[in-house]
């Protein structure tokens, strides 16, 4: 039963390789192309390359546009951009033109002064409290539009960038401190009905 695998291999190298029929070739592609018919896949991915190349450039470059064209967050009010005298647009020079640290940076802080600003509730009672609040809280907004036009006026340097983050720091921390007082009041207020109830 067991055979010599190098027997078998000299054997077999000693037939005559049996040459294949004429027109073999021609028939077995024929079958072939019946069975797996090849479409012209090529033109059609070549065309949605390039259209897919010139959406991607196009969506790059509409990117670009709105980002270097786009509004200028103004600190003090939210507004887009400052009109000059002529009525043209004066962009000003921010943290996030600075770097997009910076950018996220200021952009956190304004988007949370905001949040604060919004979430206030204000009443009779509160008023005065609120108003004292909102008094430093503009004084801080004018220092910060100062800080601001020494960014544009003398250029970026590390004091002003820092005064600048300090400001948004400050004026959170001081919407906080409100919340904070708002709340003890509302808790206070709530004692006491409390206390007038029993």
């Amino acid at each position: 039963m067991a055979q010599d695998i190098r027997k078998l291999l000299k054997e077999d190298g000693a037939k005559p390789a049996g040459a294949m029929p004429k027109g073999h070739r021609e028939r077995f592609e024929a079958l072939l192309e019946e069975e797996l018919p090849q479409n012209e896949k090529g033109h059609s991915f070549f065309w949605m390359r390039i259209a897919a190349g010139f959406l991607l450039v196009l969506a790059a470059g509409v990117f670009v546009y709105f980002q270097q064209a786009g509004p200028v967050i103004d600190a003090g009010n939210g507004v887009a951009g400052t009109e000059g005298s002529t009525g043209e647009k004066v962009t000003e020079i921010t943290l996030g033109d600075l770097s997009p640290d910076l950018g996220k940076i200021e952009n956190y802080y304004l988007a949370s002064i905001n949040m604060e600003l919004a979430s206030i509730e204000m009443s009779e009672e509160t008023k005065q409290l609120v108003s004292g609040y909102m008094s430093r809280l503009s004084e801080l907004d004018d220092e910060y539009q100062a800080l601001t036009r020494e960014l544009n006026e003398i250029g970026p340097n590390q004091q002003t960038v820092d005064a600048l983050i300090d400001n948004l720091q400050l004026r959170l921390d001081l919407l906080y401190r409100l919340k904070n007082q708002l709340q003890e009041l509302k808790q206070e207020e709530n004692e006491t009905i409390n206390m007038q109830t029993i």
